[in-house]
C-alpha cells in the first residue's frame, strides 16, 4: 500500500508559510516545514515543524528516507545557497522529487538608478563613488564586506541582530516587513540616506524601499541572485508547486 504524501518544505520565507498552509489544507497530505533556527520568533506554521540543520546533504537524505518524504520543496530565501545545494544533492541521492519555489526577482523601471553586482564584496566596492550614507538591507550575514569602508556611514536594517564584524560607523535598526512607500521614504529622509544596498530578494514585502529610492532619485546597488542548483525545477508560485505535486485546486 503506498504511503500518503509527505512534503518537506525548507522554509523561512512568506511563500514557505503560505505553501505549508495550502498543503495542510489538502486531505491526506502531511507537510513538515524545516526552519534553520536563525530567527528567534518565527511566524506560526501549519503542519509539522522542525528546527535546526540536518547535518549536511547526507543527513538530509537520511531524514527524507526515515520520514518517508514523497516530495521536497526548497522555499528558502533565494540567497540561501548552501541549503539549496544540500537539498538538491539529497534529492538526487534519494530519488525524491524536488522543486525550488522562488518568487520572481525585481526588475528596474524608468526612473530607477540601479547598479547591479554579483556579490556583497562588489556591492561594497562601488559605494564610495555613489554616496556616503548607506542604507544596507542585505540581512544580518555578510556585513564584513562593508567593514573596511570606514569613511561611510551605514544604517543596517535586519530582523535579527547582525553578526560581526560590522562597519565602524554603523547604526542598527531591527525591524521586519512588510513596509510601505511612505514609511520607507520617511526613513530615507530622516537618516539622510544617499545610496541603498539590497539583495534581489523579490516579492512585495520589502519592495517599497525601491519605490522610495526612485522617488528620491537615489542610486540603488542590487546584488544579483545566484543561479539555482543544476537539475532543480524552479517554479514561481504556490499554484505551480501544487500542480507539480498533483494537488491543484483549493
Amino acid at each position: 500500500m503506498p504511503h500518503p504524501p509527505h512534503v518537506l518544505v525548507l522554509g523561512g520565507t512568506t511563500e514557505a508559510r503560505r505553501l505549508a498552509a495550502a498543503l495542510a489544507a489538502r486531505p491526506g497530505v502531511r507537510v513538515t516545514t524545516s526552519l534553520a533556527g536563525r530567527v528567534s520568533r518565527p511566524a506560526a506554521l501549519d503542519g509539522d515543524v522542525r528546527v535546526g540543520g540536518f547535518g549536511g546533504p547526507d543527513g538530509l537524505a537520511d531524514w527524507l528516507r526515515e520520514n518517508r518524504v514523497t516530495a521536497l520543496v526548497d522555499a528558502t530565501h533565494p540567497f540561501a545557497v548552501m541549503i539549496s545545494a544540500h537539498a538538491a544533492q539529497a534529492a538526487r541521492a534519494t530519488g525524491v522529487p524536488a522543486l525550488a519555489l522562488r518568487r520572481p526577482g525585481w526588475r528596474p523601471v524608468p526612473g530607477d538608478d540601479w547598479h547591479e553586482t554579483a556579490s556583497l564584496d562588489e556591492a561594497a566596492a562601488v559605494l564610495p563613488a555613489l554616496g556616503r550614507r548607506v542604507f544596507l538591507t542585505t540581512g544580518r550575514l555578510g556585513l564584513a564586506a562593508f567593514a573596511p569602508y570606514e569613511a561611510l556611514h551605514f544604517l543596517v536594517r535586519s530582523v535579527e541582530p547582525p553578526e560581526p564584524p560590522l562597519p565602524r560607523d554603523v547604526e542598527i535598526l531591527l525591524d521586519r516587513g512588510p513596509y510601505t512607500v511612505e514609511g520607507e521614504t520617511a526613513l530615507l529622509r530622516a537618516h539622510r540616506v544617499d545610496v541603498l544596498v539590497t539583495k534581489d530578494s523579490g516579492g512585495a514585502a520589502t519592495a517599497a524601499k525601491l519605490t522610495a529610492a526612485r522617488d528620491l532619485a537615489l542610486p540603488v546597488v542590487i546584488v544579483r541572485r545566484p543561479e539555482p542548483p543544476p537539475g532543480v525545477t524552479v517554479v514561481a508560485d504556490i499554484e505551480a508547486v501544487l500542480a507539480r505535486l498533483g494537488l491543484p485546486g483549493a
